[in-house]
């Protein structure tokens, strides 16, 4: 039975999350009923190649893109990327039941002409049948998804030019749903929360029964304590978020830098669950799960759980699976919690998506 559960339908897809400041790529697999890690990779994109999550300068990325294939060594070029920012809208539309594809299809582009705040032609769509709505009786609860065309054609151009072959395009707050539904440590009742720290904002994702039930992304990150400890320790930004993840930053920094930053944190996050309770009418948290470049930080998660006084848990989506021997071990452990939207990426490998 197990090994029906795991078997793939489906090549095998390369999870390639291509941030502000790195791009990570994961590949799964399978070994009997585990999951197994093939290999990793996470290399830095020089310079300031973004402006809200919009490439603006692509030989940056392009070349971190092209030492993310060579350190794979891999001969899958099927990948699953995903998106984010404020033009990338996710809405929970109510439908009639047994429409087909066809049908709900019209339907949605009735519904998305007055929810998007574009022309339609200026924006892909898609849409996801979720299930019996609990909220509108008789209805179904179908997920609309729309990004604008530029930042979707952007990352299909870079792709192609290193030789990989687009072919799931996700949100990131929903592979970060994927990746702590099918590696995280899920309640059985109630609500799991993951908060992701990335370099520019912090994405939060909330699952119920296996579903996102809430999705959110807030305008703060990490390049904040990399822009200070930069300046005071007069390094370059890069060599700043190396020495920070390897323990290494010199003087007394976590003393002088490191307490502001934390207070930064620790307020957004708690106006981030602010919203989420408000949105949802859900009781308050009594465990966070963490992931995210900052969530590498050493001792974060018992700073912010001191800070939150509410449990904190370091997500790493590696924790139960097999790990091939070609992984180093050592680098896995320290940057397990930056490659949680890329294993969510990655697990799309062993479900049906959409051609």
């Amino acid at each position: 039975m197990l090994n029906n559960l795991f078997r793939k339908k489906h090549p095998p897809l390369i999870g390639l999350d291509i941030g502000t400041r790195f791009v990570k790529a994961v590949l799964l697999d399978t070994d009997g009923d585990q999951y197994k890690l093939v290999q990793f990779a996470v290399e830095p994109i020089a310079g300031n190649a973004f402006s809200d999550r919009e490439i603006k300068d692509f030989d940056p990325v392009n070349n971190a893109l092209r030492k993310v294939k060579i350190a794979l060594k891999s001969k899958v070029k099927d990948v699953a990327v995903a998106v984010s920012g404020s033009s990338v809208i996710n809405k929970i539309v109510y439908m009639d039941p047994d429409q087909s594809d066809f049908e709900l299809e019209g339907q949605i582009e009735i519904e998305a002409d007055s929810l998007i705040p574009y022309p339609l032609e200026e924006v892909y769509l898609d849409f996801e049948e979720l299930g019996e709505s609990k909220t509108h009786v008789g209805k179904v609860d179908v997920l609309l998804s729309a990004a604008h065309r530029d930042l979707i054609d952007s990352r299909i151009t870079l792709l192609r030019e290193v030789q990989y072959e687009p072919k799931v395009m996700d949100v990131e707050t929903y592979a970060l749903g994927n990746a702590l539904g099918h590696f995280g440590d899920v309640a059985e009742e109630g609500n799991t929360v993951l908060v992701s720290i990335g370099a520019a904002q912090l994405q939060v994702c909330v699952l119920r029964g296996g579903r996102v039930l809430y999705s959110k992304e807030h305008g703060f990150g990490v390049n904040s304590l990399i822009q200070d400890l930069s300046l005071v320790h007069t390094l370059e930004p890069q060599e700043t978020e190396r020495q920070l993840l390897n323990d290494e930053l010199p003087g007394s920094w976590r003393e002088n830098t490191y307490p502001i930053f934390l207070s930064n944190l620790q307020n957004n996050i708690a106006r981030a669950m602010q919203a989420y309770i408000s949105t949802t009418h859900a009781e308050r948290p009594t465990v966070i799960h963490l992931c995210g470049g900052g969530a590498a930080i050493p001792g974060i998660d018992k700073d912010l759980e001191s800070e939150l006084a509410v449990e904190v848990k370091l997500f790493n989506p590696f924790e139960n699976m097999k790990v091939s021997d070609k992984v180093a071990p050592e680098l896995l452990a320290q940057h397990a919690p930056q490659l949680a939207i890329a294993a969510g990426l990655a697990s799309r490998s062993f479900s049906p998506w959409h051609i």
